[in-house]
């Protein structure tokens, strides 16, 4: 009878918990204590998190569908049997690997280093199929750049023996190096808290009380997907799983009051993108560049809000623009919201204020700001949910166990900690063998040499080598690629550290975007049953002020390089700017066409001046011009644009 019961607990679920379990507890350990240090924390953990994310895939299907599940269920305890046996050298023989045996390694060192390298490439090839192209290539010529017959990618070559050590057990790169040690430690400090808010639905709640905020008004019902993007985007690293964590509520809802599917679905994706800007997480990359320019997190946040301010301004308003010109002025009912919701939307945001003056004003360090903050919004939100089940026995808890959302609190942390350390552990192997090349020095030297000709010209290379980074790689890996590559030859340029980072930071995200390929869009476009080039299409429009941002910080540097009433400026004059091509691209003023076209390129026209022009005087004084013209064509947009019911009827 114990044996069945026993046999029923064992299953691959609750093994999965198991680890999850251990790696959590392990974690908490760290952020309170740092004991042993990152490089250590990395040796330990990197194998638990690929043993994570190999079942969590596994629980998603088989890992290889073409074979048999008694092969699959063989090559699952291999990789675990990888893990595991790389723990246990690691455990034992970590401090002879990281100080007496650098350059000298064992054999075993070896080979347990050529099995965690193999099992990472073999991971990545599933779950990120191009970086492990990419990685793959990288190896061949690493060993064999000596054969390379143009003079740019010709190198001496090395040998296997260095790619693998220099991947694994020479801990400064490769698997177990920076990015793997920034995953596991500030990263996974942050993702606590979309742990906590997942795990008892605060995402979920804050979206319905985003709803009942947009109001009455048709008009507002797109910004629906804005405001839940701003708030869900605080605690998702990735404009994919926002857009399907948003989108599947806000697209369905738009079609619903007569939005078109593809605009619908491209709302969405210039939501969640802005969401990869919003702190605090900003895509993981903010967690990198404060590591890159070796300061505080808080610094890179204050930054953040400005850029994050900017473009859900001018993104809010272009919407607002569009939804007037296909969308009817009918009021709609506004449903209502449970309190149990409204509760644990402010215990968040209360959350998000608390952690803001621990890292601002107390000068906490991050890791145990994100750890005092998990804490706090932890305690109020098992308060709201001890009331609202046992004392008001409200029916929206009424399903809900402790158990139940501690045990998801736990799972989805390790569930988005663990592949997040894949790909960084992934990335660690591309920047390494970057290094080992010299490949990156090369590219510098070409992007140096640019320089000296036109800066212009370089900041265009650089930003079309992003966006071909982009087209294949998350914003994470774009941005980490950027960072090594074009930021250090910017700075000799003459940029500042802060402008060449986030110009780095804006490519990256807007790679989430490059045409022709897009994870959000293809994610939206699914939901929304629309076309996927359509709908790229229409949120490349709309999402027009990343790209207007990512040049703007050259000419308008003071939104990133010192907060303070110069960033206040600098960021107003840029949010006015974009605001007013927005209407220019948007708006309708009067019904002569002819007309209207010159107006909206004159506005466009001294925008562009506001953005760009190098004299800050100047840019303010037509900036009020901007700004009136702006308002001014807000009031002629809604009485020329509205659609007539004729029009409304042939649409639908």
């Amino acid at each position: 009878m114990s044996s069945d019961r026993l046999s029923r607990h064992i299953n691959l679920k609750n093994v999965t918990f198991l680890f999850s379990l251990v790696m959590f507890v392990w974690l908490i350990w760290y952020f309170y204590t740092s004991y042993g240090g990152p490089v250590e924390l990395a040796s330990y953990l990197v194998p638990i998190a690929l043993i994570i994310q190999l079942l969590f895939m596994y629980q998603e299907g088989y890992l290889y569908k073409r074979l048999p599940p008694a092969a699959n269920h063989i090559l699952l305890m291999l990789y675990i049997g990888i893990c595991l046996l790389t723990f246990y050298h690691f455990v034992t023989q970590y401090e002879q690997i990281a100080i007496w045996r650098q350059g000298s390694y064992t054999r075993m060192d070896y080979f347990v280093g050529l099995l965690i390298f193999l099992l990472v490439m073999e991971l990545s090839r599933i779950a990120h199929p191009i970086l492990f192209w990419i990685n793959a290539v990288l190896v061949v010529y690493t060993i064999w750049g000596y054969l390379s017959p143009i003079d740019f990618f010709w190198h001496p070559g090395t040998t296997f023996y260095r790619v693998v050590t220099s991947s694994t057990v020479e801990l400064s790169t490769g698997i177990f190096g920076l990015y793997s040690q920034m995953a596991l430690t500030l990263i996974a400090a942050f993702l606590l808290l979309a742990a906590v808010a997942r795990g008892f639905e605060a995402q979920s709640a804050m979206i319905a009380v985003m709803r009942r905020i947009a109001g009455r008004s048709r008009h507002t019902i797109p910004q629906t997907a804005v405001l839940a993007s701003v708030s869900v985007g605080m605690v998702s690293g990735s404009g994919a799983a926002n857009a399907a964590v948003t989108g599947s509520f806000t697209i369905p809802l738009m079609m619903r009051f007569g939005v078109p599917g593809a605009f619908a679905a491209a709302v969405e994706v210039g939501a969640s993108m802005g969401g990869l800007i919003m702190p605090p997480l900003m895509a993981v990359a903010g967690f990198l560049m404060s590591e890159f320019l070796g300061v505080p997190y808080w610094d890179v946040m204050t930054r953040g809000f400005a850029l994050a301010f900017v473009y859900f301004v001018t993104l809010s308003f272009s919407i607002y623009l569009i939804s007037v010109r296909v969308l009817s002025s009918e009021p709609i009912k506004v449903p209502a919201v449970a309190l149990y919701d409204k509760v644990k939307t402010s215990i968040f945001f209360l959350a998000i204020g608390y952690l803001a003056i621990l890292m601002g004003w107390l000068n906490y360090g991050a890791l145990l700001a994100a750890l005092y903050t998990v804490m706090f919004m932890f305690i109020l939100l098992l308060l709201a949910f001890l009331y609202f089940k046992y004392v008001r026995k409200d029916p929206a808890v009424e399903k809900e166990t402790l158990f139940t959302n501690i045990r998801l609190t736990i799972e989805t942390h390790a569930n988005m900690t663990s592949y997040l350390t894949l790909l960084l552990a992934t990335l660690g192997i591309m920047i390494g063998l970057f290094t080992v090349t010299g490949f990156i020095n090369r590219m510098g030297a070409i992007l140096l040499e640019l320089g000296s000709w036109s800066i212009i010209a370089t900041i265009l290379m650089a930003w079309a080598f992003g966006w071909l980074a982009g087209a294949g790689l998350p914003p994470t890996a774009t941005y980490i690629i950027m960072a090594i590559i074009v930021v250090e030859p910017l700075r000799q340029l003459g940029i500042d550290p802060w402008v060449a980072h986030f110009f780095a930071f804006l490519i990256a995200i807007w790679g989430e975007l490059s045409p022709p390929t897009s994870l959000t869009a293809a994610v939206t476009a699914q939901i929304a049953g629309a076309s996927f080039m359509r709908t790229m299409y229409e949120a490349v429009k709309i999402c027009m002020p990343i790209t207007l941002m990512s040049f703007a910080i050259f000419t308008r540097p003071g939104m990133v390089m010192e907060p303070g009433w110069a960033q206040v400026a600098d960021t107003l004059l840029v949010a006015i700017s974009t605001c007013g091509i927005s209407a220019a691209m948007f708006g309708r003023f009067v019904t002569n066409h002819g007309v209207n076209a010159l107006l909206r390129m004159a506005l466009a026209l001294i925008s562009f001046i506001v953005m760009f022009h190098p004299d800050g005087k100047i840019a303010m004084m037509v900036g009020v011009v901007v700004m009136a013209a702006t308002i001014f064509g807000v009031f002629c947009h809604r009485r020329v644009a509205p659609p007539t019911d004729a029009m409304l009827q042939a649409a639908g």
